[in-house]
């Protein structure tokens, strides 16, 4: 390293490039595609959807809380996992965010594996049938996939500034035209579909109402809420952080809440969600595809290609979530300490963001060759379920593991207010995880490691094996290590 390398990342981002942030971490593939393929992952949920869907958002609310307070109190680059190693053990710090970091760089791979299909659907749309067929080929789906994230990664390496103009935009456009998803579906109803169509419509409801059908349905949608985190994850490049990050967060759960269920609901209003269910069983299917039949052909290209830029928005707010997590191991030496080393011109942290690239592009050809992108939902579903889980934890430990910390939390003063939330968070969490769980040992599957449990242990497992290598080098050589894990790291 130089001496004219930076040693810290700078402070350039306001409320809106923050708030922006979390927003497009959080709608993609968790709206447009998660609430309808959900009927061939969960069977049986058939019209609960909407109830799953208000079900799943109170553990993400309590979780966005933990955040809050947290984030308020150490704001850091790499925000959950120096929570957790403050204010609750260095070791569960580091497994709380090498899942979240495992589960997102995957789940940026498989969005990126995603978008093509939309990219081919407007292709057919405008009737360049070639230009379709070539896209729905692997080679291609592949290599664009990998074009994308790449793009991406260089854009988050040119500075917080690029990313900004790239990112509100198009976040911008993706409200714009989902807000015509909105409209159409609240437009027609589901007897403007059944004359459109020819369905059949059963005249049967719900055969009966499942817990436990009802509960791994929203342990599942529970990912659309997730998102929020990549807010505290750039703690140390917001302006005022102790008052931006925590308001930063309310806005975007609270914002991107009401629109989940607005689009949704509208989605389910005009197609009936046991044609929902039938498609589903069939092939991929997306809420551009089932609107297609009741819209006019020019609105069906629009909305198709707001469903692309809604998943192309996913890409660089959530490479600069795990990025910053790298960069935070690599500060704490977890990680080798060439993983912090700041760009000298852009002052981004370049060798993280390459290395979170690279992982993703194994989630792309992980989607590719298990031919079932849900596989790569089901394990970001269960590394967030326990990146949260220890959020809210810490939250309950910290006053004892690091009292002076435990001081700086302004957004939710009132420790007896502070232990209520984060009681109530980590007791709905909890019983997410354990369904979540048993519904993936339960299920059929060709192989072990088609199932996302073993696999996420295992990665647990190596991520284990390098703490801890990192970790006993400096203890053996006399350094204090609980000692080092007090204090915040230099910014």
């Amino acid at each position: 390293m130089t001496s004219s390398t930076p040693s810290h990342l700078k402070r350039n981002l306001g409320l809106t490039g923050l708030v922006a942030t979390g927003i497009c971490s959080m709608i993609g593939a968790s709206i447009y595609v998660v609430p309808f393929m959900i009927q061939r992952n969960v069977p049986g949920i058939g019209p609960n959807v909407i109830p799953a869907f208000i079900f799943a958002a109170i553990p993400a609310i309590f979780a966005a809380f933990s955040y809050a307070m947290l984030s308020s109190a150490m704001p850091r680059a790499g925000g959950s996992y120096i929570f957790a190693s403050r204010g609750l053990h260095p070791y569960l710090g580091f497994v709380a965010s090498f899942s979240q970091w495992f589960g997102l760089s995957i789940v940026i791979g498989v969005i990126a594996y995603i978008i093509v299909p939309f990219l081919r659907d407007i292709a057919y749309a405008i009737d360049v049938q070639s230009l379709g067929d070539l896209l729905d080929t692997g080679v291609v789906r592949v290599s664009i996939a990998l074009l994308l994230v790449w793009i991406f990664v260089l854009i988050n390496i040119l500075g917080l500034k690029t990313y900004v103009k790239a990112l509100i935009p198009l976040m911008v456009l993706m409200f714009g035209l989902g807000l015509v998803v909105i409209i159409t579906g609240f437009y027609f109803d589901q007897t403007d579909f059944v004359n459109q169509t020819g369905f059949v419509l059963s005249n049967t409801e719900s055969d009966s109402f499942d817990w436990n059908t009802f509960l791994a349905a929203a342990a599942i949608l529970f990912s659309s809420f997730i998102g929020f985190d990549a807010i505290a994850q750039a703690g140390g490049e917001a302006r005022s952080p102790k008052k931006l990050l925590p308001k930063a967060i309310g806005i975007a759960i609270i914002g991107v809440g009401l629109y989940y269920f607005l689009f949704t609901k509208a989605v389910y209003h005009a197609v009936p969600w046991q044609y929902v269910a039938e498609q589903a069983l069939q092939k991929d299917i997306t809420a551009t595809g089932l609107l297609q039949p009741l819209i006019p052909y020019a609105l069906g290209v629009t909305i198709t290609a707001g469903a692309a830029i809604a998943l192309i928005n996913d890409l660089p707010a959530m490479l600069l979530s795990v990025s910053r997590l790298v960069f935070a191991w690599a500060k704490d030496g977890v990680f080798p300490k060439t993983l912090s080393e700041i760009h000298n011109r852009f002052n981004t942290p370049h060798r993280a963001l390459i290395l979170s690239g690279t992982f993703a592009s194994i989630g792309i050809l992980g989607s590719h060759f298990a031919g079932d992108f849900f596989m790569g939902i089901d394990i970001m579903v269960l590394s967030m379920l326990v990146n949260f889980l220890f959020m809210c934890i810490t939250v309950l430990s910290i006053k004892k593991r690091n009292p002076d910390l435990a001081l700086q939390i302004k957004a939710v003063s009132k420790r007896r207010i502070q232990v209520l939330v984060a009681a109530v968070g980590t007791l709905f969490l909890t019983g997410f995880l354990v369904v979540h769980i048993m519904k993936d040992l339960s299920s059929t599957v060709d192989h072990w490691y088609f199932r996302s449990t073993p696999v996420w242990l295992i990665v647990m497992i190596l991520g284990s094996f390098i703490f801890y290598a990192r970790y006993s080098g400096p203890k053996r050589a006399g350094i204090d290590m609980a000692e080092r894990f007090k204090h915040l790291p230099e910014e």
